[in-house]
């Protein structure tokens, strides 16, 4: 298992990014144990949440147990606190940035499968946000979406003002990131509005994880959004379990995730 920390010049934001890779590359060959064919990997770009960075998974759970366990590439970027969309001002471009160039640079790098089947995307909080915003925006690219207590916060941050005691609920700041409040919820901010319009336009939809802890302040929206991409023909897979919004819970459901995912099993 190869654990590789990279800093990547992006364009889209015009500036270095950190980013963490997990890479099952060296594995030994011991007897009784199915040699791994020489082949593309199939590869999670796995998004963290706000006030984090790209060393959280690591930190956080088992997930480079577990990607060792299915031959699993796993690209861990820094979002900062962006919610991984193309903000109104300035270069901070981060949309673009994971969905279409952070792919391109690591499959220019890594021997990455460049199949849409073979390539996932998923998250926790902010970064279930963007993941699902950013898997289904860049449909093409990504075959499988995951997202874990996802931040399914539009409705909310449309009524927002500066009352909260937490910065990421506060009007200011949630228009520096989103732009104009009122109208989030007709573009392509909001994965309702992506979702439906693939709908119209019968683009198929990528397969779809959604799980959420039973004492979590966001299950209520996510339950929502579950029923509205049932609603609009999502292959929706969508767990609940005891846990807040906490890394124990996510440590037990990005297993989940993988053992969902079609990965090759028989590698383990």
């Amino acid at each position: 298992m190869a654990f590789i920390h990279m800093n990547l010049i992006s364009t889209a934001l015009m500036r270095t990014v950190p980013v963490n890779v997990i890479i099952p590359a060296d594995k030994p060959d011991f007897p009784g144990i199915p040699k791994r064919e020489n082949k593309p990997y199939k590869t999670l770009y796995l998004l963290h949440g706000v006030l984090g960075s790209y060393v959280d998974w690591v930190n956080g759970t088992r997930i480079q147990r577990f990607a060792e366990m299915n031959d699993l590439v796993v690209v861990m970027p820094s979002g900062e606190n962006s919610f991984y969309v193309d903000m109104p001002n300035g270069s901070d471009n981060y949309g673009d940035f994971i969905g279409r160039e952070l792919v391109e640079l690591t499959r220019k790098i890594f021997p990455l499968s460049h199949k849409r089947e073979d390539t996932f995307i998923g998250g926790l909080s902010m970064g279930g946000y963007g993941a699902i915003r950013n898997g289904l925006k860049y449909h093409d690219t990504f075959g499988y979406i995951a997202g874990l207590s996802s931040a399914m916060i539009l409705e909310k941050a449309n009524v927002a003002d500066d009352s909260s005691p937490l910065f990421f609920e506060k009007k200011s700041f949630l228009e520096s990131v989103f732009g104009d409040l009122s109208k989030i919820q007709d573009c392509e901010i909001n994965p309702e509005w992506i979702a439906g319009n693939m709908k119209e336009d019968g683009i198929p939809f990528p397969h779809m994880y959604l799980a959420c802890g039973l004492d979590d302040p966001l299950l209520s929206p996510n339950r929502k959004f579950r029923d509205t991409m049932r609603e609009l023909g999502v292959d929706v897979t969508y767990e609940e379990g005891p846990g807040a919004h906490e890394w124990d819970f996510w440590n037990r459901y990005i297993k989940k995730v993988l053992d969902w995912l079609p990965l090759d099993k028989n590698s383990k």
